[in-house]
């Protein structure tokens, strides 16, 4: 994906799940079934995954590459990375630290999906900052998946908030 493509995607699935989240009556937002995150978990989830990606986009270049190197492969495609990722989660991964979120209580619902969103379009915005090629050059750690370049970590934030999208409406089937 270009990086126009990737703005676009990442926005449309922030605003997806958003939507759907908006959705919920409030006793679908606070539901948990065998201690599953809640729906506002889910979001707050996300949201502590692209906050952390945001800070790093911001770095200065020079400070991004000594702190984490460069690349020494290509990235990989969105399907790749996808795979990876679903890999890693069959074998026992899961969010762990700063990932797992709190218990959400119901009046945080519109802050929490107001900074989601927010969150999202500062990432977008961020991306103006690097070329195609740098995309593909600076790598950052992803928890679970190891060092990936910036094209990778958007793949991930664009294919993350879709996974937990069907989660939440998995776990709402009743």
């Amino acid at each position: 994906m270009t990086r126009e493509e990737l703005k676009t995607k990442l926005i449309e699935n922030h605003k997806s799940f958003i939507s759907i989240i908006n959705s919920l009556s409030d006793i679908d937002f606070v539901f948990s079934v065998n201690e599953k995150w809640t729906a506002g978990q889910q979001a707050d989830h996300l949201l502590r995954a692209v906050e952390p990606i945001n800070k790093i986009f911001i770095m200065p270049k020079i400070t991004m590459s000594v702190m984490f190197g460069k690349a020494n492969r290509s990235s990989k495609s969105f399907e790749e990375l996808v795979e990876k990722y679903k890999l890693k989660l069959s074998e026992g991964g899961k969010a762990s630290g700063q990932f797992v979120p709190p218990t959400i209580a119901l009046n945080e619902k519109e802050k929490l999906l107001q900074q989601l969103l927010k969150a999202a379009e500062k990432l977008c915005k961020h991306l103006d900052d690097f070329t195609e090629a740098q995309l593909d050059e600076y790598i950052l750690p992803h928890p679970l998946l190891g060092k990936l370049t910036l094209r990778e970590m958007i793949y991930f934030t664009i294919y993350h908030v879709e996974h937990h999208q069907k989660i939440t409406l998995r776990n709402l089937e009743k």
